[in-house]
């Protein structure tokens, strides 16, 4: 199958799981997972995405970051040919817009930008786990941002149907692999 094909296939099997108390279960054990671990205190600046229907759900995470006094940045996907992305700083005053992609971003004009974060969460709608490669939706805006700024820790939260033991995917030479991997059973460094 293409990349194409397994991401469509992606989108419908987590579409499906979405609908499940499965998902919902497994979200807030992936958020204990991740608010517990050391990832989180070691870091102030976070870059996040407002999680689609389908994706785990980032709205909680956000909400306990913004309790624990962290910085918390949105990804903006630039309108641009170059398919660039920043991160925009987001409080519970900000805001929001939905961008051409149904994400939500932050809509203000003179909202700080912080592309040099201590951690990035990173989505995806597939994970492989020997490799800790990902499969975007096809943008590349994440593997481009990444490659601009290797500093940033990036992790990924991975709920069951997201996980595969190996890339079933071309792997890319533009791909970044995800340093840390959170799945509802472990947590996974590269």
């Amino acid at each position: 199958m293409t990349k194409k094909e397994i991401r469509q296939q992606q989108i419908e099997n987590l579409s499906k799981f979405a609908e499940t108390a499965e998902k919902d279960a497994e979200d807030q054990v992936l958020l204990k997972s991740i608010m517990n671990s050391e990832i989180i205190s070691n870091c102030q600046s976070i870059g996040i995405t407002s999680s689609l229907s389908y994706e785990v759900d980032t709205s909680g995470l956000i909400a306990q970051l913004w309790d624990q006094g962290k910085d918390v940045y949105l990804a903006r996907a630039n309108d641009n040919a170059e398919r660039t992305q920043d991160f925009i700083y987001y409080s519970y005053m900000t805001k929001l817009t939905k961008s051409k992609f149904g994400v939500e971003e932050v809509n203000e004009p003179n909202a700080q930008i912080n592309n040099n974060l201590d951690l990035i969460i990173v989505p995806g709608l597939a994970f492989a786990l020997d490799s800790h490669q990902r499969l975007g939706f096809g943008g590349g805006y994440y593997d481009r941002f990444l490659s601009k700024h290797p500093n940033s820790k990036t992790v990924a939260l991975a709920n069951s149907k997201m996980i595969f033991k190996t890339a079933p995917w071309k792997v890319e030479a533009t791909d970044i692999a995800i340093q840390t991997i959170i799945t509802p059973e472990s947590i996974l460094k590269n």
